[in-house]
């Protein structure tokens, strides 16, 4: 396998306040460990800016000059009271949107079989026209519907891991069946979406797990609906939400996952991307916020994506 890493320093100039889980901090311990030799083989590319014409894909204009009017010359600026912006924040996502674009663009293309953005913010939690979670913009649905309109996919899976429900993902693709959203996550816990009987266009799968549930239940949660939807749906794409707070040491959720959790689902979908997909994953970082967890959960994630 091929696995490109798409990566830039702008991701650690989006600034939160003192505290913040969502930190550049994440990053750094996450570059700490992919310094290790096994991930030698990681074809490590600088990610591009962003055409923000693809921010349409997903979100309306007036959203967008909503967030970019936040942005402030310095300081931090409030969107809501879990999502900050600093002066590099705008350039920040649009590099994350650049970077989930171009992933998109690599497995298409042959550059890469899979490949992993490594970015900040996430965007899971950002619905159409509403900034929410640590997030603003999409980015995931953005990938997505730039796989449909640059490369004519008919049918795109993106399958959300992250603790915390993508309420913003469901939201933008709730009445679209050429979407298959499937999310596993915590419930009750924010943003309070996610149950099984929200189920849009019947595109959408939702898999909620109880609290101090742990592999078992995961496992079971991905082998009994995750799985045999996307084995019906047959994708030409799959994307991750990548987000790692599952992980038993995380602060902001209560599900007991660990490294091999993330490696065992990798596994998983990487066989439904040779299936269906000439083995096309792009994988999004979201979530996860115990530095140590997240960075070894995501280190077990590239190197099964690299190794097949």
């Amino acid at each position: 396998m091929v696995t490109r890493l798409y990566s830039h320093p702008i991701y650690l100039e989006h600034l939160t306040p003192p505290g913040h889980p969502e930190r550049p901090d994440r990053l750094r311990a996450l570059n700490k460990v992919l310094e290790d030799s096994a991930f030698d083989a990681l074809d490590r590319v600088q990610a591009p800016t962003g055409d923000e014409t693809t921010i349409l894909y997903a979100h309306p204009q007036t959203f967008i000059e909503r967030v970019r009017n936040t942005v402030p010359e310095e300081g931090l600026a409030r969107v809501d009271s879990d999502t900050t912006v600093s002066p590099k924040s705008w350039e920040a996502v649009l590099t994350a949107i650049g970077a989930a674009n171009a992933a998109v663009d690599d497995v298409f293309t042959g550059v890469a079989d899979n490949v992993f953005v490594a970015s900040r913010p996430p965007g899971h939690h950002a619905e159409r026209d509403k900034a929410m979670g640590f997030c603003l913009f999409n980015s995931a649905a953005i990938a997505a519907r730039h796989a449909q309109k640059a490369h004519g996919v008919e049918r795109v899976a993106i399958v959300d891991w992250d603790v915390h429900h993508g309420n913003g993902t469901q939201d933008i693709f709730w009445d679209d069946p050429s979407v298959l959203y499937c999310s596993t996550h915590q419930m009750p816990l924010y943003p309070g979406t996610g149950a099984k009987d929200e189920t849009g266009a019947g595109n959408i799968i939702n898999a909620p797990l109880s609290a101090q549930t742990g592999s078992d239940h995961f496992r079971e949660a991905f082998n009994t609906r995750i799985l045999p939807a996307i084995d019906e749906f047959r994708p030409e794409l799959i994307i991750v939400s990548a987000g790692f707070d599952a992980h038993h040491r995380d602060p902001l959720a209560e599900i007991n996952l660990n490294e091999d959790d993330f490696d065992w689902a990798t596994g998983t979908l990487m066989e439904r991307a040779g299936s269906y997909a000439s083995n096309r994953l792009v994988s999004l970082l979201e979530g996860g916020y115990d530095l140590k967890g997240m960075s070894l959960s995501a280190g077990a994630h590239i190197r099964r994506l690299m190794g097949g």
